[in-house]
């Protein structure tokens, strides 16, 4: 490789699954953009944007991951630890030069050090890009005084003061970091990219019928799913007819409610699992509920364990399905919904949850779970609401669902937050990204 192309080229490394990190596959494609060359360096576990694999600027290299599931716990950890370390640093060199390398931060083991070790030897300008702590993630499960958590704490803070620059996705992150870590960021908010928007009702007549030849709750109770399937029957969806040539939004439709969750420890969905309890037990007490369908999409360890919970319930008011949607479906989803749920608790209290910022620029207003900087994305009654317990999010819920959709005092709340959204929709990652992080890798 020359010099004149290794000027060129970005390596954006994810030790992460790189389907699933969304805004590391924005910021390849804003450099891309931009005229580099840019080098994916992460595990393909769920495919990439469309955008990502058919840009001719960027390359997506795999990591192979490490599977000792037999092995003791700590062991394990190690193991793979080890094996991160040598499958990154022999990527990273075998892959050539470069003249930026952009990291995801957490995971701080072993990427940090691996990343660094790189750029000393290749003189390549090291970036981090810290999304949330390494440390604050590991001390939900480990003791404040074990060691593998002192030590996470330790390179975090060394590797952070070492790097090149710094972002981060909040001011509350950036004000933790110089004065905990002495490190300086340049706060770059997740936005949302064009993608996510507000569609029309033909559009979203469009999805209802692709979605409902694989689930059935999105079919009109008269329409077989056949019919749907082999297309004898496009008219009808459980939300929407098609009259004179017309689209229209069903009066008596369910409510769509729409949430997105990585199944994980710091996302509590009992809390939603109660809430959508009490949604049931009161279908008959509260006047004009509609049903509710509510979509949670969404990969990770606990969906299992959940599925169950939500099979067990066996619930007639409320129906809950959780599919896997490609990342081209995903925006449609979220624009198809009435209402968003957001579980996320933030470990360190100091990130913001991308689901909520794709919802926003969908337009789908949001109740999400309270937390120390949710502020600075979520203003209560403005854009959405907060909650903190399930009895706060039922009210919120079965409010915002009473006389649906002919409750004009709620049609008029709900009219107001997507003004508001409008505003937030007018700054997107593009730029954003241009504005605030492109400089860096001039």
């Amino acid at each position: 490789m020359t010099e004149q192309n290794a000027r060129k080229v970005v390596k954006v490394v994810v030790l992460g699954d790189i389907g699933r990190s969304p805004r590391m596959q924005y910021h390849a494609l804003s450099l891309a953009d931009c005229g580099f060359d840019v080098n994916m360096i992460g595990y393909v576990e769920t495919k990439p944007l469309p955008n990502i694999q058919e840009n001719p600027r960027i390359t997506v290299t795999k990591l192979h991951p490490l599977k000792i599931e037999w092995a003791p716990k700590l062991l394990q950890y190690f193991a793979k630890a080890l094996w991160q370390a040598i499958s990154l640093l022999l990527t990273l060199f075998i892959t050539g030069k470069s003249s930026h390398l952009l990291c995801q931060n957490p995971p701080a083991v072993p990427t940090l050090p691996i990343c660094r070790f790189y750029c000393l030897v290749t003189h390549t300008k090291f970036i981090i890009d810290w999304h949330n702590y390494a440390f604050s993630i590991m001390a939900l499960s480990l003791s404040c005084n074990h060691p593998v958590l002192k030590v996470s704490t330790y390179i975090e803070k060394f590797f952070g003061q070492s790097s090149d620059s710094n972002l981060c996705v909040t001011y509350a992150m950036k004000q933790d970091l110089l004065e905990n870590f002495n490190v300086m960021a340049t706060v770059l908010y997740d936005r949302p990219p064009n993608i996510f928007k507000p569609i029309t009702v033909q559009e979203k007549h469009n999805w209802f019928v692709k979605i409902g030849s694989q689930y059935k709750e999105f079919i009109a109770s008269n329409i077989d799913a056949s019919d749907i399937a082999h297309h004898s029957d496009t008219r009808h969806t459980a939300f929407t007819e098609v009259e004179q040539n017309q689209v229209k939004l069903k009066t008596n439709r369910p409510g769509l409610l729409f949430s997105s969750t990585s199944w994980t420890a710091d996302e509590d969905f009992s809390i939603l699992m109660e809430a959508l309890q009490v949604y049931e037990t009161t279908f008959d007490v509260v006047k004009n509920l509609p049903k509710l369908i509510c979509v949670i999409t969404g990969k990770g360890p606990m969906k299992e364990y959940y599925k169950e919970q939500i099979s067990s319930r066996k619930w007639q008011h409320v129906t809950v399905i959780t599919p896997w949607l490609e990342a081209c479906d995903y925006p449609t989803m979220v624009a198809s919904a009435d209402l968003g749920v957001c579980l996320h608790t933030s470990s360190s209290g100091l990130d913001l949850p991308m689901k909520v910022v794709d919802m926003f620029g969908a337009g789908l207003p949001v109740c999400a779970y309270d937390f120390k900087c949710l502020n600075e994305l979520v203003q209560n009654g403005e854009n959405g609401y907060t909650f903190r317990t399930s009895d706060e999010l039922s009210k919120q819920i079965v409010l915002w669902f009473q006389d649906f959709p002919n409750n004009d005092k709620q049609n008029k709340a709900a009219d107001k937050m997507r003004e508001n959204l409008k505003k937030f929709q007018e700054s997107r990652w593009e730029d954003n990204w241009n504005l605030r992080a492109k400089k860096l890798f001039e």
